[in-house]
Protein backbone atom coordinates (compact mmCIF):
# COMPACT_ATOMS: atom_id res chain seq x y z
CA UNK A 1 0.00 0.00 0.00
CA UNK A 2 1.22 3.50 -0.77
CA UNK A 3 2.25 6.03 1.82
CA UNK A 4 0.62 9.45 1.45
CA UNK A 5 1.84 12.68 3.00
CA UNK A 6 -0.64 15.21 4.42
CA UNK A 7 -0.32 18.85 5.51
CA UNK A 8 -2.72 20.51 7.94
CA UNK A 9 -3.59 23.96 6.62
CA UNK A 10 -4.70 25.01 10.10
CA UNK A 11 -1.71 24.12 12.33
CA UNK A 12 0.98 23.32 9.70
CA UNK A 13 1.55 19.76 10.98
CA UNK A 14 2.66 17.17 8.40
CA UNK A 15 2.22 13.43 8.73
CA UNK A 16 2.19 10.28 6.63
CA UNK A 17 -0.59 7.72 6.29
CA UNK A 18 -0.60 4.24 4.75
CA UNK A 19 -3.75 3.93 2.65
CA UNK A 20 -5.19 1.85 -0.16
CA UNK A 21 -5.64 3.49 -3.57
CA UNK A 22 -9.40 3.18 -3.12
CA UNK A 23 -9.46 4.90 0.32
CA UNK A 24 -10.81 8.43 0.57
CA UNK A 25 -8.31 11.18 1.45
CA UNK A 26 -8.03 12.00 5.15
CA UNK A 27 -9.60 15.26 6.32
CA UNK A 28 -9.13 15.45 10.12
CA UNK A 29 -5.72 16.47 11.48
CA UNK A 30 -4.46 14.12 14.23
CA UNK A 31 -2.55 16.99 15.90
CA UNK A 32 -5.21 19.72 16.18
CA UNK A 33 -8.43 17.90 15.19
CA UNK A 34 -9.40 20.43 12.50
CA UNK A 35 -10.77 19.32 9.12
CA UNK A 36 -8.01 21.07 7.17
CA UNK A 37 -5.78 18.26 5.79
CA UNK A 38 -4.45 18.53 2.26
CA UNK A 39 -2.81 15.59 0.46
CA UNK A 40 0.69 16.49 -0.77
CA UNK A 41 2.54 15.24 -3.82
CA UNK A 42 5.87 13.78 -2.81
CA UNK A 43 8.57 11.67 -4.42
CA UNK A 44 8.94 8.03 -3.39
CA UNK A 45 11.87 7.23 -1.13
CA UNK A 46 13.08 4.25 -3.16
CA UNK A 47 14.30 3.55 -6.68
CA UNK A 48 13.83 0.36 -8.64
CA UNK A 49 17.14 -0.82 -10.10
CA UNK A 50 18.19 -3.72 -12.30
CA UNK A 51 16.88 -5.29 -15.47
CA UNK A 52 13.18 -5.40 -16.20
CA UNK A 53 12.34 -1.79 -15.30
CA UNK A 54 11.52 1.03 -17.70
CA UNK A 55 14.77 2.93 -17.19
CA UNK A 56 16.98 0.02 -18.22
CA UNK A 57 14.84 -1.68 -20.85
CA UNK A 58 12.94 1.03 -22.73
CA UNK A 59 15.02 4.16 -22.25
CA UNK A 60 15.96 4.63 -25.89
CA UNK A 61 16.85 2.84 -29.07
CA UNK A 62 20.53 3.83 -28.83
CA UNK A 63 20.89 2.64 -25.21
CA UNK A 64 21.74 -1.05 -25.06
CA UNK A 65 20.54 -3.30 -22.28
CA UNK A 66 23.43 -5.28 -20.82
CA UNK A 67 21.19 -8.25 -19.99
CA UNK A 68 20.25 -8.80 -23.65
CA UNK A 69 23.68 -8.22 -25.18
CA UNK A 70 24.57 -10.46 -28.15
CA UNK A 71 28.25 -10.56 -27.19
CA UNK A 72 28.04 -12.86 -24.19
CA UNK A 73 31.28 -14.65 -25.12
CA UNK A 74 34.42 -12.48 -24.89
CA UNK A 75 36.53 -15.02 -26.79
CA UNK A 76 36.77 -14.83 -30.59
CA UNK A 77 37.72 -18.53 -30.79
CA UNK A 78 34.45 -20.11 -31.97
CA UNK A 79 35.80 -23.68 -32.12
CA UNK A 80 36.73 -24.11 -28.47
CA UNK A 81 34.30 -21.65 -26.87
CA UNK A 82 35.21 -19.01 -24.37
CA UNK A 83 36.03 -21.24 -21.42
CA UNK A 84 33.69 -19.27 -19.15
CA UNK A 85 30.55 -20.78 -20.64
CA UNK A 86 29.59 -23.76 -22.73
CA UNK A 87 28.97 -21.83 -25.95
CA UNK A 88 30.70 -23.46 -28.91
CA UNK A 89 29.92 -23.47 -32.58
CA UNK A 90 30.12 -26.90 -34.23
Amino acid sequence: MPIYEYLCQSCGDTHEAIQKFSDSPLTDCPACGESALKKLLSAPSFRLKGGGWYETDFKGKKAKNVATSDNHCPSKDTKSGCGGCSATSD
